[in-house]
């Protein structure tokens, strides 16, 4: 930033930054030796501690009265006030207080006391500057009580500057905090169960695993094209070929989409597969899992959000594909035609249908009729076998796939299949999809010829499973979009 685009307070700050060096102090340390966090200082108090302890955080509140100055610091475990006091300091270190700014970082030595109020505060006898901020935090008007309230309220704003988020909003921290909970219980899940986490490929010479766009790149070294991957399924599947019979990976994946409340060109996914399983036994550990996760982070089943009661107790709510389409749209898929699809896409969307392929009438139809009411937790199952090209063929009718879905909050949390593991099945609906790529379809699968040959050499029957991690972290974290629990969302470039 040049000294020209600098505000009036930003000028204030960095003399004051000049200030305290001409009196030796330095604006940035190298380390402070706290013996306490917040929470656990004010719970010493309760226990008659008497002794000097060391706190350090950043500032978030002021209240000046000359020769006393009241103020409170927070870190990742709370908030608590400090208590200087001219007298005790001495009068070179309250004048180094008074070149305090809110959002500098400080680290204080003290005693607990209460005060008239009744809050628990540290008497301050040594204080040392951690960090100047140079630029003020978003942190809005201060009340009465000193409290400070954010003025950081554009969304945009928030999503670009994470960290000025983040330093004023404790409720978005308690958001990315609830996602490592998640993620770790996760994790735990699936290890006592015997699965091994895994790493593959983000940069692949072929995507696959999903229907989606890729983003595309070209790597110098070796003269060739390469896509961030769009899903980790066909790698997986490779690894159980290989004899890891439970895998798992949590892990980064990209699909050059549009952005909208549910979808992120970068998200993250859960995949899981188990060989010798099926798709009902993926339901079953997918029901145990969340429930689990839910119970262990919420601390209850039935949670409250965005005015609705989930329930995550077991079992979920299952339907089957065919008949949720019959009876929110009146279309019995066995039968219809692409223009019965179409004229009932037109009754709920003005979008353009012609050249649309079958498989994306009858996706949008269930988007658009089914999906909204998919409140509570609930699995779909039994899909056309149009719409799952890695999917098995459902015993007794291969007109239908052994995959299935699970919606809530009407949207897709988890896709699971039985996975074909069929060599020559696979071959020919990778080339179905060669040839619905062709007629224009740009979502439309690669063909894959090293994973046909993976499956040559004999995969076991395998179930496996992908959970959308962003959106669960939405539902449990109650919030409305997926940028929300994405730390650094895509965005626009800044202009």
């Amino acid at each position: 930033m040049s000294v020209e685009t600098r505000t009036f307070v930003e000028e204030a700050r960095r003399e004051k930054l000049e200030a305290l060096r001409e009196r030796g102090v330095e604006g940035f340390g190298y380390g402070f030796k706290r013996t306490h966090t917040s929470s656990e200082a004010l719970e010493l108090f309760g226990h008659g501690h008497e002794e000097t302890i060391a706190l350090a955080g950043r500032i978030v509140s002021f209240r000046r009265h000359g020769k006393t100055t009241f103020a409170h610091i927070e870190d990742q475990a709370g908030r608590i006030q400090l208590y200087f006091k001219k007298d005790n300091l001495g009068d070179d270190a309250y004048e180094i207080v008074k070149l305090l700014d809110l959002g500098d970082h400080v680290g204080v030595r003290g005693t607990l006391f209460q005060t008239r109020t009744g809050e628990t505060t540290l008497a301050v006898s040594e204080m040392e500057l951690l960090a100047k901020a140079l630029r003020p935090l978003p942190l809005g008007k201060q009340d009465a009580s000193g409290a400070q309230h954010s003025g950081l309220a554009d969304a945009e704003t928030r999503y670009r500057q994470r960290y000025a988020d983040l330093a004023v909003h404790g409720d978005v921290r308690r958001v990315f905090r609830l996602r490592a909970r998640v993620i770790a219980l996760i994790r735990e899940f699936l290890n006592q169960r015997g699965y091994v986490e895994v790493e593959t490929p983000v940069l692949q010479p072929l995507y696959g695993g999903a229907m989606a766009r890729p983003f595309t790149t070209h790597h110098h070294a070796l003269d060739t094209k390469l896509y961030l991957r769009i899903a980790t399924e066909l790698y997986l599947k490779r690894l159980i070929v290989g004899g890891l019979e439970k895998v798992y990976e949590i892990g980064k994946d990209f699909r050059n989409e549009g952005i909208d409340r549910t979808h992120n060109p970068e998200f993250t996914m859960l995949e899981f597969y188990e060989a010798y399983a099926d798709y009902l036994d993926m339901l079953e550990i997918t029901e145990q899992m969340l429930s689990r996760v839910v119970e262990k982070t919420c601390g209850t089943t039935a949670i409250e959000r965005f005015g609705t009661t989930f329930d995550f107790s077991r079992p979920f709510r299952r339907e089957s594909y065919a008949r949720l389409v019959e009876d929110a749209a009146g279309i019995d898929l066995s039968r219809a035609d692409d223009e019965d699809l179409r004229e009932a896409i037109r009754r709920r969307s003005d979008d353009d249908l012609d050249g649309v392929p079958r498989t994306k009438l009858i996706d949008e139809v269930f988007k658009l009729y089914v999906e909204p009411d998919l409140v509570q937790p609930t699995f779909v199952l039994d899909y056309p076998i149009e719409l799952c090209p890695l999917a098995k063929p459902k015993r007794g009718n291969p007109d239908l796939a052994e995959r299935f879905e699970l919606f809530v909050g009407g949207f897709e949390l988890a896709n699971a299949f039985s996975e074909l593991n069929d060599p020559d099945d696979q071959r020919r609906r990778f080339e179905s999809q060669v040839r619905a790529r062709a007629a224009g379809d740009e979502e439309a699968q690669q063909y894959d010829e090293d994973y046909v040959r993976a499956l040559e050499y004999g995969m076991p029957p395998t179930g496996g499973c992908g959970v959308g991690i962003d959106r669960l972290i939405m539902v449990l974290g109650e919030q409305h979009s997926i940028r929300d629990v994405i730390l650094f969302p895509q965005l626009r470039p800044e202009e």
